[in-house]
């Protein structure tokens, strides 16, 4: 490896920005404590800015390094599609009409249950939800999931233990959630193409497997929190402003549709959202304010993160492929809680002769990762966005997230491994 000083820059800079992730509370507490700046304060304690902030450093040090030219090259040959997507998904998935219709549905589930409704409740949110994103993929599962347990879980007076515990097996579960399918998980979407993975190939390696892991890891959580779950109340489901009409409900599926349809097709899915926009104006009688703060934040996450990545290569790929297909999915695990899961298996797919068993592992250990950290997996930062407010200061700890997601990722690796 000989790698330029711009590339050991960005190196830093990606170690930092990592740094940071872990200390933005420290950071809140600057702002309570110097009000003169408590702006710059505040703004570097949003753990959803960090990357971008860390990716502008990188982009000014290349503007002053390189030239206008090689920087501004740089930034064109990054791919946005999946932040501008994740922006799009979240703010059409969280929409009033569509939140209402995902609550009916997992009512409908939990009554079917023979279960006290806390429990039913929790089990359908943390098992469905998640398998439901490999068809409307997982950023848009990762949304409806958070935001039905928000209000009923999250803003409940339940411990921080659970908390954890379930904000763990949520991001795990959605990580596996989406192989059912090749197009709805980021790492699978990264090499199906490329290796010639169809849905057929993807239910009968992983997608089976993953819905036994997301099974056992929901239900492991009721079973070990069953006391608190039951003394969550009950939906009352009653909703505030007018009754929304089917008609209303209908086109905002059809919206939520063509977003996930056209994932891949920026140009496309932004034109749709920007009809969708307009159409929550037309009838803003049967809307709530939408999540664009939220979602905007959590693509400016992922676009720092496309950016510091990009720069990272040259260190990860010959890292990744020193490994037999054995420790590259012990590997690919460990090295997803530092780094996004889709840029590994991306890295795979650049490299020829890769037996079969290798691109396997790879991508098993890459999703079973993808709830270590926030930045493991790209539909993190939606959830943790929606669902801080429900934590002390609202702040989610790293370390806190880490040790309740381990129970849940190994959970998925033995499936993986021992199915």
């Amino acid at each position: 490896m000989n790698p330029t000083s711009l590339q050991i820059v960005a190196v830093a800079l990606f170690g930092i920005a990592l740094i940071h992730t872990f200390s933005t509370k420290f950071f809140e507490r600057l702002a309570h404590t110097s009000p003169t700046h408590a702006g710059l304060w505040h703004l570097l304690g949003e753990i959803e800015v960090v990357f971008g902030f860390w990716a502008m450093v990188l982009m000014l040090v290349m503007f002053a390094v390189e030239g206008k030219a090689s920087a501004t090259a740089y930034i064109d040959g990054r791919n946005f599609t999946e932040p501008m997507f994740v922006f799009a998904i979240m703010v059409v998935a969280g929409s009033k009409p569509i939140l209402e219709t995902a609550g009916q549905l997992t009512r409908l589930l939990a009554r079917g249950l023979p279960l006290p409704d806390g429990l039913s409740f929790a089990l359908v949110t943390l098992s469905v939800v998640p398998l439901l994103g490999s068809f409307i993929t997982e950023p848009a599962a990762m949304t409806l999931a958070a935001l039905l347990l928000h209000e009923r879980l999250f803003m409940a007076p339940v411990s921080a233990r659970l908390k954890y515990a379930t904000l763990g097996v949520l991001f795990v579960n959605v990580s596996i959630g989406g192989t059912l399918t090749q197009f709805a998980a980021p790492p699978v979407l990264m090499v199906a193409g490329v290796w010639g993975w169809d849905m057929s190939f993807m239910f009968h390696t992983f997608g089976w497997k993953a819905a036994v892991a997301v099974m056992v890891n929901a239900i492991g959580l009721v079973l070990l929190f069953r006391q608190e779950l039951r003394k969550v109340l009950p939906a009352s489901g009653s909703t505030s402003g007018p009754t929304i009409p089917w008609t209303v409900s209908l086109i905002h599926l059809v919206f939520l549709t063509g977003v996930v349809v056209f994932a891949h097709n920026p140009a496309v899915f932004m034109a749709l959202f920007l009809f969708f926009m307009g159409f929550t104006t037309a009838y803003a009688q049967y809307q709530n304010p939408l999540i664009l703060r939220e979602g905007l934040l959590v693509a400016f996450f992922l676009a720092g993160l496309v950016v510091l990545g990009g720069q990272q290569q040259w260190w990860l790929e010959p890292l990744l492929m020193q490994m037999d297909h054995t420790s590259v999915f012990f590997g690919a695990t460990a090295l997803t809680a530092i780094t996004d899961n889709a840029a590994l298996t991306y890295l795979g797919s650049l490299v020829e002769g890769l037996s079969d068993e290798f691109k396997v592992a790879l991508v098993a250990g890459a999703v079973s990762g993808g709830g270590l950290t926030l930045i493991a997996n790209a539909p993190n930062p939606a959830g943790a966005a929606i669902l801080k407010d429900g934590f002390a200061e609202k702040y989610i700890h790293p370390g806190g997230l880490l040790l309740a997601a381990l129970l849940p990722t190994a959970v998925a690796m033995a499936a993986f491994a021992l199915l």
